[in-house]
């Protein structure tokens, strides 16, 4: 499993029936997670007493529990500063266990901008499909790419370009797109432009800015075919999350292995990702990566 355990802003503190609670800077925060189906006593003051509670509605959906919680918090991980708030459906706007993701592919980027060998660099043409709130987004700027980020929600991508500013990335190269992020690939296609590196997140299931209807089971391995496409004749890596439940990390491994290691060569490799519980020093699992890289 690869462990998003670099983190001093956040931490899973304790789990149990159904919840997890963490904390996010000075802030206590209980959600729930599905993946949590034990039943252990909660001995830490953060259960009796968090800053937010998430309460999951039997019918779907659920609502926000505010104890202390400002509307609007940050948090920072290594050199990025992320703005919070809580919305729909339990989030924060930050996954933290892709920071480990975020950690791989970074090195990546600087050793081909910085070569250590001393040998010229390279530019790094990064393309981040499904982009969210632009943690990745971050983290590839902060190495030294330049990076066309794409999702279908214009408040995440506002949102972004917030997290951008506060991490003081505001100058670097960078496209900030609202689009469907298969027709924006099948352009990019046709317009005959490429990128080194590509991260995608792909919701399980979604909508697109013109009401595209998006169901991964079904739209991953055209997308990632279609991406794959778009590589440089020099690519560097090609990274892809999921959180769906029933999809093994294997999975992954195939699609990749299927549509750029057939091409290009180089390495697959998938595996789950988690985080550390304080409590128990055990790892909650949070879904899982597939990385295709260069040797």
């Amino acid at each position: 499993m690869w462990i998003a355990d670099q983190w001093k802003d956040y931490e899973v503190l304790d789990t149990s029936a159904g919840e997890k609670l963490e904390r996010w800077g000075e802030f206590e925060l209980i959600r729930p997670d599905p993946q949590v189906i034990w039943q252990t006593e909660k001995k830490l003051t953060g259960w009796r007493k968090p800053d937010a509670h998430y309460h999951r509605s039997q019918k779907g959906g659920g609502e926000w529990e505010f104890f202390g919680l400002p509307e609007e918090w940050s948090i920072s991980y290594k050199e990025l500063t992320f703005r919070l708030k809580p919305f729909s459906f339990k989030h924060t706007g930050l996954f933290p266990e892709q920071a480990v993701n975020w950690d791989w592919f970074s090195k990546l980027i600087r050793e081909r901008v910085h070569p250590s060998d001393g040998s010229a660099g390279r530019p790094v043409r990064v393309l981040n499909l499904f982009a969210y709130t632009g943690g990745a987004t971050l983290a590839a700027l902060s190495a030294g790419a330049s990076v066309t980020h794409v999702d279908a929600s214009k408040g995440m991508v506002q949102w972004a370009k917030e997290n951008a500013q506060a991490s003081g990335l505001s100058d670097r190269p960078v496209r900030w797109l609202v689009d469907d992020c298969q027709k924006f690939v099948e352009r990019e296609k046709r317009r005959g432009n490429t990128y080194d590196g590509i991260i995608m997140d792909p919701p399980s299931y979604g909508r697109g800015p013109g009401g595209e209807v998006w169901k991964i089971e079904d739209a991953i391995h055209p997308l990632v075919k279609e991406c794959a496409s778009i590589l440089s004749d020099d690519p560097l890596f090609f990274l892809i999350n999921s959180y769906t439940t029933g999809f093994a990390p294997s999975v992954l491994s195939y699609l990749l292995g299927l549509e750029v290691q057939k091409k290009y060569g180089g390495t697959v490799i998938s595996d789950e990702i988690g985080l550390p519980v304080r409590s128990t020093g055990l790892v909650l699992p949070c879904g899982s990566s597939g990385r295709w890289f260069r040797e």
